[in-house]
């Protein structure tokens, strides 16, 4: 194995914590700097700046967690409103925070250039220490001597200990129900930390909790993540494992939870890069219990028991439909801690862009220098938001030989969370990823239909993925389309439609929507449509419900990928078998249409939409309060 050809996650992680003390000094050199603008070492402190940037918004009238309060953020996140403070809770002396991060100015101001120009400069370095050279080395000792000390730091005490609850009931904390068909109210910013049973490691990660009643809540762990690995370790010896809940606190402990880092990696570590300085904690005041966050705002600490398992869900997630009811193992909740003042934050997911889509992005910015340190026939890569991230990627790789880029494929999809990734794009020649209608432009003027399409079968899923009709179950596709441009590109429609198909308009060059005839009514529409010969022309064909999902890229990615399985919605013309390889013949037709076995889109209730409607100047005195400016 060659230093700098093949990168383990062992390579990565010596790395990165050799980065985090460059990130030190980076820190020393502008200390007195605007640098110091972004360190925010709790939720407090991000507020505060907020206010001073007009960023942040209070509502005083009363609101119900039930509903209410997220049927507001989604209306001002649409607007590119601000932050939302909202004092009077029902049932709750806490108020609630949401939208923290809904904007492109805010994760700047949360986080600034900071890290990302950390992140740039150090993988520059990359070819200073790898191989490693004992004289580079020694020059960088200072840095390797500073790693050792990134992380968390010990403190005495803390605000996080300030009150206790002298019986623990969760009923008192303002957990939202954001969509009308939810299993109940839900924590959907919870930073959960666990330990391995087995090697001690540190996991923080967010995992959807709905709270059952006073002391009890769902855990929401999947496949894949590290507090299920914990979890299944417990399980193993037949233990319960200890879990504490933090709330709150550092705003770089939000975006480490949900990081895609290697196994080794602790998000602790990731979070004192984003804070600019180490993590304050605290001991627990119950005996052997884990340390506290002590800038958090809660920090609920309790019990995972193994083998016990409670229905959960339905929740109206970030892919924008429901995810259903699966058991799930259950959260005893033990003790309470909060701030005297606590707020309490959350988040609201549904159909893209929400807030998450901006967390996302700004994640993606951050670790993509690395991913040709782990992956090095990856040039770039980037996974869309519209989509729910996992259900589509694109990455430009290298193809020195026949066939590399498929490999470059194959290595993507065996990475951490990228697994879960459905549908992949891959060229050759660098392109703006983010340009996802020049980007498909480009692949469809040079794909080989009998070569560069390759469908698996019988792959694991994301949790959150319905369109195979399995849980955890599916299908996955790669798509390639290399070298010099093969065709000129179709891009007006104004052939006659066949029958079935009621409308057709071009998405961009060389791929035509057409809306057809509700799965229901008819399933082999597609099939059809392939070999009607009326859409030869095109080389990609997505049935849609709505010909409007043709008129938006928002709309036409998140509509497209989400809803599509590709071994049982991928149709063409003509399929071949040659040396057990398949091999297909233009057009290719992507079946997106609804199907019966799809949770139902996430949708505001009418009663809803007219209270909010009803009561807007109640919450905000003119519609301009909720944008800055």
């Amino acid at each position: 194995m060659r230093y700098g050809f093949i990168v383990t996650y062992k390579t990565a992680y010596l790395f990165i914590r050799f980065a985090l003390s460059y990130l030190l000094c980076f820190n020393k050199i502008y200390a007195a700097s605007e640098y110091q603008h972004f360190m925010h070492t709790s939720l407090r402190s991000f507020i505060d700046m907020l206010r001073r940037e007009d960023e942040i918004v209070e509502i005083t009238a009363e609101v119900d967690p039930y509903l209410e309060i997220g049927e507001i953020h989604r209306r001002v996140i649409d607007e590119q409103g601000k932050a939302i403070i909202f004092r009077n809770v029902k049932g709750s002396q806490f108020p609630v925070v949401t939208n923290l991060f809904g904007t492109n100015r805010r994760i700047d101001l949360a986080f600034g250039g900071r890290p990302l120009e950390f992140v740039r400069r150090a993988v520059e370095m990359a070819d200073i220490l790898i191989p490693p050279k004992p004289r580079k080395l020694w020059e960088y000792r200072d840095m390797a001597m500073t790693a050792l000390k990134l992380g968390t730091k010990k403190v005495g005490r803390a605000p996080v200990l300030e009150s206790r609850q002298k019986d623990v009931d969760l009923e008192k904390i303002p957990m939202l129900q954001l969509w009308h068909e939810d299993g109940g109210h839900f924590v959907t910013l919870p930073l959960v930390y666990t330990e391995s049973p087995v090697s001690g490691k540190s996991n923080l990660g967010m995992y959807r909790m709905q709270r059952y009643d006073k002391t009890t809540t769902g855990m929401h762990w999947q496949i894949g993540k590290g507090g299920g690995f914990h979890y299944f370790e417990a399980e193993q010896k037949n233990q319960p494992l200890p879990v504490t809940v933090f709330l709150g606190g550092p705003p770089a402990m939000i975006l480490s939870a949900i990081a895609p880092l290697p196994e080794d990696v602790p998000e602790l570590m990731l979070a004192s890069l984003l804070a600019g300085s180490k993590i304050a904690t605290v001991e627990n005041p119950v005996k052997g219990g884990h340390r506290l966050i002590a800038e958090a705002e809660f920090a609920i600490c309790g019990t995972v028991a193994p083998h016990v398992r409670r229905p959960e869900g339905p929740f109206g997630d970030h892919y924008g439909y429901y995810s259903l009811v699966h058991d799930y193992p259950v959260f005893q909740a033990d003790a309470v801690y909060h701030r005297k003042d606590a707020i309490y934050p959350a988040t609201v997911v549904g159909k893209p862009r929400q807030e998450d889509f901006f967390i996302g992005d700004y994640l993606q910015e951050l670790l993509s220098p690395l991913f040709p340190l782990v992956m090095p026939a990856v040039r770039d890569l980037w996974s869309y938001g519209e989509t729910g991230f996992h259900s589509l990627a694109a990455a430009v790789v290298r193809e020195r030989y026949g066939r590399e880029a498929l490999s470059a494929g194959f290595r993507i999809l065996g990475e951490g969370q990228l697994t879960l990734t459905k549908f992949l794009l891959l060229t050759d020649t660098p392109q703006d990823l983010r340009d996802f209608k020049s980007l498909f432009e480009h692949i469809l003027a040079r794909v080989d239909w009998e070569r560069d399409l390759f469908i698996f079968s019988q792959t694991a899923f994301d949790t959150l993925d319905y369109a195979s009709g399995k849980v955890n179950h599916g299908s996955k596709a790669i798509l390639m389309g290399l070298g010099d441009a093969k065709r000129e590109l179709a891009r007006e429609f104004s052939s006659d439609l066949p029958s079935g198909i009621k409308r057709a308009e071009p998405f961009c060059g060389g791929c035509l929507v057409v809306e057809g005839a509700p799965y229901g009514d008819d399933e082999q529409l597609a099939n059809r449509v392939a070999r009607s010969g009326k859409f030869d022309d095109w080389q990609v064909v997505v049935l849609h419900d709505d010909i409007e999902f043709a008129r938006s890229t928002e709309k036409f990615l998140w509509a497209t990928w989400t809803r599509i399985n590709p071994s049982t919605d991928i149709y063409a013309k003509e399929v071949t078998l040659k040396n057990n390889h398949i091999g297909y013949s233009a057009p290719i037709v992507i079946d997106a249409r609804m199907k019966p076995w799809y949770p139902n889109e996430v949708e505001a209730r009418d009663d809803i939409v007219k209270l909010v409607d009803k009561r807007w100047s109640e919450y905000f005195a003119n519609g301009r309060e909720i944008s800055r400016g």
